[in-house]
């Protein structure tokens, strides 16, 4: 975690993942890096000449403002691990783009999280980064600190294909000398016998070498719902998800668990694409 990016608009929910970032980088010995996007306005065909000046004009200015809010922010956290910088274009597609380009490892996302209509059809910032990131994504609503990060609850179906992820899970346990809750939420549509689903969560635990792990069994109505309330019932700190990062018709027809708990829940949310060889 040695290069953290925190996606900035100058918001509480920017202060919140900040304070955890930085807490994260005085750890690891990391710098936080915090990107500020300005999406550049529609210029119309018919008036390009005019709408260049403007847009001109209307890009110094805000640029400005940035840097002048830059100023403000850096000179509250007081710290000599910051790195900021203020680009223009599509906000989520200008963050996919500078993580390989600065070879980020980790983002924190501050979110508010979204419900109803505009989740389904818009969803939150942070959902979208959830959904395309290459690296890890911890989503934040609230301010944290790595103290409250000692129990770490880490839903899993026992899927085959999870090396990549089991081994930044272990990593992310690691680096917080935490407790790792393993557990598999029991559905009416995905119903299991409690004796099979144990020996597989035994069979998991052994197979990927966990250490300082509980094994659990959750029933729910749904796996989003079982996550969120398996988390509350034993007061954890974070939940470390797998994500297919599904897009389009696929995502809307199918969803992600991962993202419906990000929106959902109020402790950190940690994320890592799968992504099938």
């Amino acid at each position: 975690m040695q290069k953290i990016l925190v996606p900035c608009d100058f918001s509480d929910q920017t202060d919140q993942a900040l304070s955890l970032a930085l807490d994260i980088a005085h750890r690891s010995g990391g710098r936080v890096h915090l990107l500020h996007v300005v999406e550049p306005p529609v210029m119309h065909d018919n008036l390009i000449a005019s709408s260049l000046t403007f847009e001109t004009t209307l890009l110094s200015d805000l640029g400005e403002q940035s840097r002048e809010r830059f100023a403000k922010l850096t000179a509250r956290h007081g710290d000599d691990k910051l790195i900021t910088q203020t680009d223009f274009g599509p906000r989520v597609g200008v963050m996919m783009n500078y993580i390989p380009t600065n070879d980020i490892d980790l983002v924190v996302a501050g979110t508010k999280g979204a419900s109803g209509l505009k989740e389904f059809f818009i969803g939150s910032n942070a959902e979208k980064i959830v959904r395309n990131a290459s690296c890890p994504v911890i989503a934040v609503k609230k301010k944290e600190t790595l103290a409250s990060l000692r129990d770490i609850v880490f839903p899993n179906a026992m899927e085959d294909g999870q090396e990549d992820l089991v081994m930044h899970v272990k990593a992310l346990q690691h680096f917080l000398d935490a407790t790792l809750h393993v557990v598999w939420i029991n559905t009416p549509e995905r119903f299991i016998s409690d004796d099979v689903t144990q020996a597989q969560l035994q069979d998991f635990a052994r197979h990927h070498m966990l250490k300082n792990c509980s094994l659990h069994i959750y029933n729910d109505k749904d796996e989003a719902s079982g996550v969120i309330n398996f988390t509350h019932g034993i007061k954890a700190g974070m939940i470390a998800m797998g994500t297919h990062g599904r897009h389009g018709l696929q995502h809307m027809l199918s969803g992600s668990i991962a993202e419906d708990v990000v929106n959902h829940v109020d402790c950190p949310v940690w994320t890592y694409i799968i992504r099938r060889k």
